[in-house]
């Protein structure tokens, strides 16, 4: 029997369906989105005809500057000969500043380098003399810290009982590695929290992106000069770029199980608002990345010290959010 076209087709089902009943619709693990696409700006390379272009519209943005201040100049001096003094002394602080801040970054890239120089020394060396020599230059390179000026003092008085290169290297390094670890833990867990907590509660799209790369750019930073290599915009910012460079290589940007599991456990964070679970995974990535910092701006590597875990230092840094949002 065929059905009218005109009359409507109804499907009986057979039992009542409860929607109450049926399986919730699993919410995925937050995957630290904002961090994930700070570390895509932070190594993001540009083409070499982007880079030719820039070159091109800053040489030409320069020069017609400096030829509208030299005309501006002469022109104020031939009218006015007291302005125009005035207009030369400020082109001459303005010329002076910008001379002062290539120095100061180009010292930055020397005070990088010279950790990176002491890292790959002490890793090469063989023998008791070329071990004093090294543990010289990196007390050399703390001399002017008050606070580690006793362990400076107890390593030049314990160094000529020492008769092992290994032996004077672990020395060094837990008498003077210490302290700068503790430091540069606490920039590590103070940077995380904030990540964290803006994250969570700031609701514009874009806010939990800045603040993942103004808060990572500046805990690099601090980090570098706790270990000695202060350092400028452009070498925080090349810094940065190779800590997210060694992290997106080695694939420890992405949110793995074990990051999750470290932090709450997924059972935890998915009880959570998703909001809140993006601010805690976004916390431990940014932690991640601050200990890799270390690695990079530590002048010796972790050998008679242990090397901070994640887990731990994720713990400690976002400890306080996460029983408060458990509870809710």
């Amino acid at each position: 029997m065929t059905d009218s076209p005109d009359r409507p087709f109804v499907l009986e089902m057979p039992d009542e369906v409860d929607p109450s009943t049926a399986a919730p619709v699993p919410d995925p693990l937050p995957d630290g989105a904002a961090m994930q696409a700070a570390a895509r700006i932070a190594v993001a390379r540009s083409s070499g005809l982007t880079r030719f272009a820039l070159w091109s519209f800053s040489a030409l943005f320069g020069f017609v500057l400096s030829v509208a201040v030299y005309d501006f100049v002469q022109s104020l001096l031939a009218s006015n000969q007291m302005l125009g003094t005035v207009a030369l002394i400020l082109t001459a602080f303005a010329i002076l500043s910008a001379v002062l801040l290539a120095l100061r970054e180009a010292m930055t890239f020397a005070r990088l380098s010279r950790l990176d120089h002491l890292r790959a020394e002490v890793a090469a060396v063989n023998d008791l003399t070329h071990a004093r020599r090294v543990a010289a230059r990196i007390a050399g390179l703390y001399r002017g810290r008050v606070e580690l000026a006793g362990a400076i003092s107890g390593l030049k008085a314990r160094e000529g009982d020492v008769l092992d290169a290994d032996a004077l290297l672990r020395l060094t390094e837990a008498g003077l590695m210490a302290p700068l670890d503790a430091a540069a833990l606490r920039e590590v867990e103070g940077a995380a929290r904030q990540v964290a907590t803006v994250t969570a509660l700031v609701p514009l799209a874009l806010a939990d992106v800045a603040t993942a790369l103004f808060a990572n750019l500046r805990m690099i930073r601090r980090v570098a000069e706790i270990y000695g290599g202060r350092s400028g915009t452009l070498g925080s910012w090349r810094l940065m770029r190779r800590v997210f460079g060694h992290l997106l290589a080695t694939g420890a940007v992405a949110l793995a199980d074990d990051l999750v599991g470290s932090v709450a456990g997924g059972g935890i964070l998915s009880k959570l608002s998703r909001r809140f679970g993006e601010g805690v995974v976004n916390g431990a990535l940014t932690a991640r990345v601050g200990l890799a910092a270390m690695e990079l701006c530590r002048p010796m590597p972790f050998a008679a010290l242990p090397r901070p875990g994640v887990t731990q230092t994720v713990s400690r840094a976002l400890a306080g959010l996460i029983p408060r949002a458990a509870k809710d």
